[in-house]
């Protein structure tokens, strides 16, 4: 499994090695030794798996987890394809405001992984794409919130031919300003030491 270093502090990408034969296929879309040699750290205890589905023109995000607690994700297209992004919202990050998109699909099976207290948004560019995540925290809603997709200030990725299909939660979210400006967003300091808190409940 080959590992890449992504924009965004910490967030990493993963292409595990695909076997095909004349029955279908084999992947393995997470493998901890490969994880732990990239992240230096085993991945953090599960607490909860999610999987979505989702029609072409879905866009997802920008959610986060309220820190503390916050959530880390290690995310995969389990089928169809998506343009999966991180953004660094983690104020005193060093890459604080950047963002890096990976494209998700049953060609490469990439993965990614999301540090504790950066943001998540994906585009599904196929119809019933299914997108799987394992969390480090379980879900709770008055911890989730959302920022704006289409923050101009962001300039996230949404490609020109995606009609943007939106919850409602998402479609009258805030830009980063905005949440910045009302304390709302992550510490990166306070974000590293949950992040390490977690990777050593492993070791």
């Amino acid at each position: 499994m080959d590992a890449r270093k992504l924009a965004v502090d910490g967030a990493l990408e993963f292409t595990p090695k695909v076997f095909p034969d004349d029955r279908g296929l084999f992947v393995s879309p997470f493998q901890e030794a490969a994880f732990t040699a990239a992240h230096g750290r085993p991945l953090f205890p599960v607490r909860q798996t999610n999987h979505s589905r989702s029609q072409r023109g879905v866009v997802r995000g920008v959610h986060f987890t309220a820190t503390p607690p916050g959530t880390a994700k290690y995310v995969y297209c389990a089928q169809g394809e998506a343009l999966d992004i991180v953004v660094d919202i983690r104020v005193g990050s060093p890459t604080y405001g950047k963002w890096d998109a990976v494209l998700l699909d049953q060609r490469d099976f990439r993965a990614m992984y999301f540090p504790v207290g950066t943001g998540h948004a994906f585009v599904s560019l196929q119809d019933n794409t299914v997108m799987s995540y394992m969390l480090s925290e379980p879900y709770v809603a008055e911890n989730e919130l959302a920022l704006s997709v289409l923050d101009p200030a962001l300039g996230l990725p949404v490609p020109d031919d995606i009609e943007p299909i939106m919850s409602d939660r998402d479609t009258v979210a805030i830009t980063l300003a905005a949440a910045e400006a009302a304390g709302m967003l992550p510490d990166y300091a306070r974000c590293q030491e949950i992040e390490s808190a977690a990777g050593r409940a492993r070791e």
